[in-house]
């Protein structure tokens, strides 16, 4: 299996558990792993045979930019959800960053690994 990779995609969002979070938007950061058979793609060099990271991108921001979950657990659950059904990958590799969530800590967040890696 391949692997297409994002990094660092920063998007804004509500995140939080406290009342004073509820009232900003925080930056929250991903990193994806996604399996990928790219053979097909290499092969015709054609954007409509592979997956298109650009697309992964675009839906992600749009949907974390509207949503506004507590937890980074429940936002990382659903945009894994995204990618595995809407962009057919058969793994993803999540990993989601509240940057500033713990003063004495660069970041902290999860990482979670959904679907099948062959």
């Amino acid at each position: 299996m391949d692997i297409v990779f994002i990094r660092e995609l920063r998007i804004d969002t509500v995140i939080g558990i406290y009342d004073w979070e509820r009232e900003i938007r925080q930056t929250v950061v991903f990193d994806l792993e996604m399996g990928a058979d790219i053979a097909k793609s290499a092969a015709t060099d054609a954007i409509d045979d592979t997956l298109d990271y650009k697309a992964v991108s675009k839906r992600l921001i749009e949907f974390v930019r509207q949503s506004e979950f507590q937890l980074v657990e429940t936002l990382a659950e659903k945009c894994a959800a995204i990618v595995l059904e809407e962009f057919a990958v058969p793994w993803v590799k999540l990993t989601l960053n509240k940057v500033g969530a713990v003063s004495a800590a660069r970041d902290v967040g999860v990482i979670i690994e959904r679907g099948r890696r062959d």
